[in-house]
């Protein structure tokens, strides 16, 4: 009998499968603009990125690729966006509920945020949110285009739907050059954008729980509590951080007047949190503003999203660890409730995982480039947290450097939630235990 593959290892192989016909489509001389083939490094890092919904490129994807290329790309950063969001459920549901994975995952979280039937009902109602809110922000990025830019109906919509899939999914592709810099004081693009953003990267759990008790906070899932909290806390304070930071950068917010500085300010906080657009050049961001983004790119967004990193509940886990230890207490509590011993534990593997593959990875590229450290740590997270900002370096690093950023990407994207339900799957009581005893900590 042929032993099935762990879920955690069907979602891996999934997404690199993937990956590689990504790759080969944009291989073909018609993905290119000029009709000549990419390169393999080239075209496996756009795929890469793309279904890893990072945004990180090695050339432009407005003048490089081909309509039919740009077509490919979005259509890998709305499966890496959907596929992901839904799996991510499915194996959220799967942790939930100890249940196993067969023709069909049967289960109701204990909170009853998520009342699911099956993977068909699930798929649905992520595709529900998915298309619904795409088509949203499609609509206005659009109407402004056309209207308030000139352009004519073929070109807004096709740019309206490119940045409006590439928002919801967090992926931080754009059609033109510099980002969406040229609409940096522009409310009617950059809103859309955000909000398209926040209600992707926040979690389909938690928007399924808003759903059903929307007027009833009271009756929220943990998760939902903290997701919401964690978010809104780092939301506010990279706002504040970065309009503090570069109020008087004459290359950022400097030259901008009040109101295009409080705009530009909210959409960096929004963005760093793993969508990868950005309205102003982060190059010339002050290094205040770029160890915000450290902090802001490592920590990501909502589980069960379209976001990247290492997830807000992880670290808010653990800040409530710290918490409870510095109290003196034996329980880790939040909102009326216990966190779990073994969420405590996945939480800490996580984060210590992490922290070793954005170590490993800078020491790799700085092995191999000249390019300061710091530079290379904003790459590194970036990559790592699915993010997709960069200071402007990702072409210039040496083809090794370029493929060790692929390899951050997938882990980052796919290894976080892999191995959180991985453990979580794993977790089986020992029939005996040790004595105990007490290290001397600190």
């Amino acid at each position: 009998m042929k032993a099935s593959l762990h879920p955690s290892r069907t979602v891996a192989l999934l997404f690199l499968a993937v990956i590689v016909v990504g790759t080969l489509l944009l291989m073909l001389p018609y993905a290119s603009a000029d009709g000549q083939s990419a390169s393999l490094l080239t075209a496996a890092f756009t795929a890469v990125s793309a279904v890893c919904v990072t945004g990180l490129v090695v050339v432009d994807t407005g003048s490089y690729w081909s309509t039919f290329g740009q077509w490919v790309i979005l259509l890998l950063f709305q499966f890496g966006g959907f596929g992901m969001m839904t799996l991510a459920t499915l194996l959220g549901l799967m942790v939930n509920r100890s249940f196993r994975l067969r023709t069909k995952l049967v289960a109701q979280v204990e909170s009853h945020s998520l009342g699911l039937g099956d993977i068909t009902s699930v798929a649905k109602l992520v595709l529900v949110v998915t298309l619904g809110m795409e088509a949203l922000i499609t609509a206005l990025l659009t109407l402004r285009l056309h209207v308030g830019y000139g352009l004519p109906w073929d070109q807004a919509a096709w740019s309206g739907l490119f940045h409006a899939v590439s928002a919801f999914n967090n992926a931080g592709f754009s059609i033109h050059a510099d980002s969406l810099m040229g609409y940096a004081g522009d409310s009617l693009i950059l809103t859309p954008v955000m909000a398209a953003i926040i209600i992707g990267g926040i979690g389909f759990p938690v928007l399924q729980d808003l759903r059903n008790r929307l007027r009833d906070p009271r009756h929220w899932s943990l998760h939902t509590k903290l997701t919401l909290s964690g978010t809104v806390l780092l939301l506010l304070g990279g706002f504040l951080v970065m309009l503090l930071a570069e109020w008087s950068n004459p290359r950022t917010l400097g030259a901008m007047t009040l109101d295009d500085k409080l705009l530009s300010a909210a959409f960096a906080s929004v963005s760093a949190r793993t969508a990868g657009f950005n309205s102003i050049d982060i190059g010339a961001l002050t290094h205040e503003s770029w160890a915000v983004h450290y902090f802001l790119m490592f920590i990501g967004g909502g589980s069960a999203g379209t976001a990247g990193g290492v997830k807000i509940t992880t670290v808010a886990v653990l800040v409530l660890l710290v918490v409870a230890e510095i109290r003196g207490r034996s329980d880790t509590e939040a909102f009326g409730r216990r966190v779990s011993d073994s969420a405590q534990r996945q939480a800490i593997t996580v984060l210590v995982l992490g922290s070793a593959m954005v170590v490993l990875g800078t020491l790799v590229i700085l092995r191999n480039t000249e390019i300061p450290t710091d530079q290379v740590i904003f790459e590194v997270i970036s990559a790592f947290g699915t993010v997709g900002l960069s200071t402007g370096i990702t072409a210039d690093l040496p083809p090794s450097s370029q493929w060790m950023l692929t390899l951050l990407m997938f882990a980052g994207r796919v290894g976080t939630i892999t191995l959180a339900t991985s453990l979580a799957l794993g977790e089986h009581r020992m029939p005996y235990r040790y004595p105990e005893e007490h290290p001397i900590v600190g």
